[in-house]
């Protein structure tokens, strides 16, 4: 089948594409999909670069999407802080057609289009998040014209929307629902989103509306009049000189809750921005992941703090829910042919777009 290997950690040169790699084996209890469509994330290109090693602490940088990171570990180069087996097919948000089932049941799920859950989960201990692996991670994804995955995480999905579409939704939209349920957002409160114009960012605005809150968003000033459309009621120039005085003015005082997935010198503007008891959520910090902070702040104004990245089984289904019910619209950027998945990447880095980008098989 056709595929993109990933070969080892560093540069775009790690990804070679291939028309001769073997069809992955069906295994009990297991679906075949043939994949038609696979969101880009960073996560991909986390892995690829080693960016996850304890050794790095930059942001993620264009040269080093394109060289990889020197001072990377590839003993803990992965999400879980673990190694990765080479060659791996990455890709986690996928969109296809059932083509075989392997086991005594499931075989009404033939021929029906799906999006698979990327996070598996232990079958027995579902709560073990030490048991977890991540579709294009710990095991071969959606970057190739076929891919296996357990029954448990395939999911039917009824829509009008294309599979190009429904393959932005996967990972940026599980990944900003479990972050925002983390924070226990309800109706009311106000939240401020960063990287707002990005996967995550903009799948947040839609989904803190959804809960009932007001959306203060900040990115780029551009990009402004497509994140009033999804339903920030505010949105914040990133480069401004006082942001923490910018989104204190939009919301009217101080916000309940902030959800970042940009790190670096923002974490603290945002923290410093929650109110007396509000709560700030972490998925990421694409700016660098050093911070210079001040625990007190933490202590005697009662924050709460979470990292959200393993999503706990059930919230999927909830994510299908939504877009079932057009209550989440899809924001697709781009399309590349899955020949191209490098020309994607460089694509992705540059942040000109807003949305996700998609390949297509």
């Amino acid at each position: 089948m056709k595929a993109v290997l990933l070969t080892g950690h560093g540069g775009l040169d790690k990804l070679w594409y291939r028309e001769d790699v073997p069809m992955p084996v069906l295994e009990q209890e297991h679906v075949l999909v043939r994949v038609s469509a696979c969101g880009l994330n960073n996560t991909d290109i986390n892995t690829r670069t080693a960016w996850y090693s304890k050794s790095v602490e930059q942001g993620i940088t264009e040269q080093a999407v394109k060289q990889g990171y020197e001072d990377s570990n590839d003993t803990d180069a992965s999400w879980g802080n673990n190694g990765i087996i080479f060659p791996r097919i990455q890709g986690a948000d996928v969109c296809g057609v059932v083509e075989a089932v392997q086991g005594d049941t499931g075989s009404s799920l033939i021929g029906k289009r799906v999006m698979i859950d990327p996070w598996v989960l232990d079958g027995n201990k579902p709560g073990d998040t030490s048991k977890a692996r991540y579709l294009g991670s710990e095991i071969d994804g959606g970057y190739a014209e076929y891919t296996t995955v357990s029954r448990r995480n395939i999911h039917v999905i009824e829509s009008d929307y294309s599979d190009a579409e429904i393959a932005t939704f996967a990972c940026a939209y599980g990944t900003s629902d479990n972050m925002i349920e983390r924070t226990g957002l309800s109706n009311g409160e106000t939240i401020v989103v960063s990287g707002a114009s990005g996967g995550v960012g903009s799948a947040s605005i839609q989904l803190a509306k959804i809960r009932g809150a007001t959306v203060i968003a900040i990115s780029s000033e551009e990009k402004a009049p497509s994140l009033y459309k999804l339903g920030a009621d505010a949105v914040i120039d990133r480069n401004h000189s006082d942001l923490e005085s910018e989104i204190k003015r939009a919301a009217g005082g101080e916000v309940d809750v902030a959800v970042d997935v940009v790190g670096g010198e923002l974490f603290t503007i945002l923290v410093n921005s929650l109110k007396q008891g509000g709560r700030y959520s972490s998925c990421g910090c694409i700016s660098g992941p050093m911070v210079n902070f001040d625990l007190r702040k933490l202590v005697y104004r009662d924050l709460q703090f979470t990292g959200a990245t393993i999503i706990p089984q059930g919230s999927f289904g909830r994510l299908v829910q939504y877009i079932s019910q057009d209550k989440l619209k899809p924001i697709l950027a781009e399309t590349w042919p899955l020949k191209d998945l490098a020309k994607a990447q460089e694509s992705f880095m540059k942040k000109r777009h807003i949305g996700n980008i998609v390949v297509t098989i």
